[in-house]
Order: structure tokens, then C-alpha cells, then sequence
């Protein structure tokens, strides 16, 4: 099976604080460690805990960052396809508060791949399924050769100025970003799916909605929030492309987005995903 991610990776720095600072406070980040996330670069380490190839479309800053970034990916056994940009990486910085919450501050705008960028789109063709949470609608367009395309919800501005149909539309309802309905989008997708947290979450398609059941409830004392729903999306997207109808697909993720929660940092906390 073969997988493609279309996104920003981003240099992240998490760390515990007490509390978020308020005007004119210092929040000292406890235990700071780093890794690549952002949105692509999370449902990307998800994909990568599986037997699919793997290929992520990206774009890298020409700075330490950037360096730091291209070096872990190139550790994993994904095929990487980045276009350098001649300014830095963006960084996050991730404020982890007791109840496990996130608050992130982003430095520097997210370096997207672009259609324009000279990478293999032609592959794309001959993927299963890939998963788009980029900003250019021609890259979109160029995602959609993909037997299944899904997108993040929050990328609803690309994907309508794309003008292709998405198979999936991903997002959350606890995201004012990601809140749409099916009524929002021009070319309607194939399927929305917004997930609720601990309520599970919802399949929107013409015919209707359905619900699906939130995974079996996981001991979270000193995890946090931070990729539950972007490897969520991840194995969203890898199920789909073993075959599944969307509403099984969706109980198969869950577990998975739920499985971030025991930890902090998601490359360490998130769970093989396995063929069904």
C-alpha cells in the first residue's frame, strides 16, 4: 500500500508550564524536548508506524531548523520529497498546562510544498490514498490523482479554491477552524468527518449523519492533547486506503488519536497501525 502526506512540517519545542503566562508573566517550559509536528508532520508519524510506503510532500526552511527537521525525517523509512525555501523554519512552541491542555505559539508562517516546487507529483497517481493539509489549491489538485484524497478541515479555503472533490473532509468540532458542514463546501466531499472528543464524533455524507463511538477511555495523567487529532486523521487516512467504508474507518482511528493522549510527545506515544 502506498501513502502520501502533503503538508507543513514544523519544528516543535514542547514543554510543561504551570499555567499559561498572562500579559507581562514568564512561562518556564519544563522538560522541553523537540521534535517534527505540525499538522503534516504528526498524521506523517503516524502513517510511518505502519507497513505502507510512505511518501510526505514538504517544504524546509534553509536554517539549524530546518537542518534538525530534514535529519529526523530522513531516520524514518518514508521516501521525503522537500523543496528548501531560502528563509528559516517555522518553530512552535507548545505550553503543555497540568489538564493536559496545549497552547501553541507559532514562530514564522508554515512552509507549505507547492505545486510549482520541482517534486514527483506524478507518484501521487499510483498512491492509495493521500492525505492534504497543505495551502496551494494546484498541489490539492495535483493530490486529488490519489484514489482517496482526504483533507484537513482546515484547509476548507484550498480545497475550495481547487474546485476537486475530496473523498474526506477531517476535522474537529472543538476547532473553530475545522467546524463546517457539508453545506459549506461548493464541491461537496464524499464525507465529513468531525470528531467530538470523548463523544466520539460524526460522519456527515448526502444520505445523512452517522455517529461513531469514542475508543475505550485511556488513563491520560501526564499526557496532553497535543496530536490526538492529527494522528487521528493519520490513521483516518491509512485505513481508508486499506478498503474500509468511512464509518469503520473512523472506529479504527480512534483508538489511535486516543493512544496520544497517554504522553506528551506523539512520536513516542502513538500506536502501530495494522492492516484489517
Amino acid at each position: 500500500m502506498r501513502v502520501a502526506v502533503v503538508g507543513h512540517v514544523e519544528h516543535i519545542t514542547l514543554g510543561r508550564v504551570a499555567a499559561v503566562p498572562r500579559a507581562g508573566e514568564i512561562a518556564h517550559l519544563e522538560a522541553p524536548r523537540w521534535f517534527p509536528g505540525g499538522g503534516g508532520g504528526v498524521a506523517f508519524s503516524q502513517l510511518v508506524r505502519s507497513a505502507a510506503e510512505v511518501h510526505l510532500y514538504t517544504a524546509l526552511g534553509d536554517d539549524e531548523a530546518g537542518a534538525e527537521v530534514a535529519a529526523e525525517l530522513a531516520r524514518t523509512t518514508a521516501r521525503i520529497h522537500a523543496a528548501v525555501r531560502t528563509e528559516a523554519h517555522t518553530r512552535d512552541v507548545v505550553m503543555i498546562t497540568p489538564d493536559g491542555e496545549r497552547t501553541i505559539v507559532v514562530v514564522g508562517e508554515p512552509l507549505h510544498p507547492r505545486a510549482a516546487d520541482p517534486l514527483p507529483w506524478d507518484l501521487l497517481a499510483s498512491c492509495d490514498a493521500a492525505y492534504f493539509t497543505a495551502q496551494d489549491p494546484a498541489a490539492l489538485r495535483l493530490a486529488r490523482a490519489a484514489r482517496v484524497l482526504v483533507v484537513s478541515a482546515r484547509r476548507r479555503e484550498a480545497l475550495v479554491r481547487s474546485g476537486v472533490r475530496a473523498d474526506v473532509v477531517v476535522g474537529s468540532v472543538r476547532d473553530p477552524r475545522e467546524q463546517s458542514a457539508l453545506r459549506d463546501y461548493p464541491v461537496v466531499p464524499g464525507a465529513l468527518v468531525l470528531t467530538e472528543g470523548a463523544a466520539g464524533g460524526h460522519v456527515e455524507t448526502a444520505a445523512g449523519t452517522l455517529r461513531f463511538p469514542a475508543p475505550p477511555a485511556v488513563a491520560t495523567a501526564g499526557g496532553s492533547a497535543y496530536g490526538a487529532g492529527d494522528s487521528f486523521a493519520g490513521a483516518l487516512t491509512f485505513y481508508l486506503a486499506a478498503g474500509l467504508a468511512v464509518p469503520e474507518a473512523c472506529g479504527r482511528a480512534g483508538p489511535h488519536g486516543a493512544a496520544v493522549l497517554r504522553g506528551v510527545d506523539p512520536w513516542e506515544s502513538q500506536v502501530a497501525l495494522a492492516m484489517p
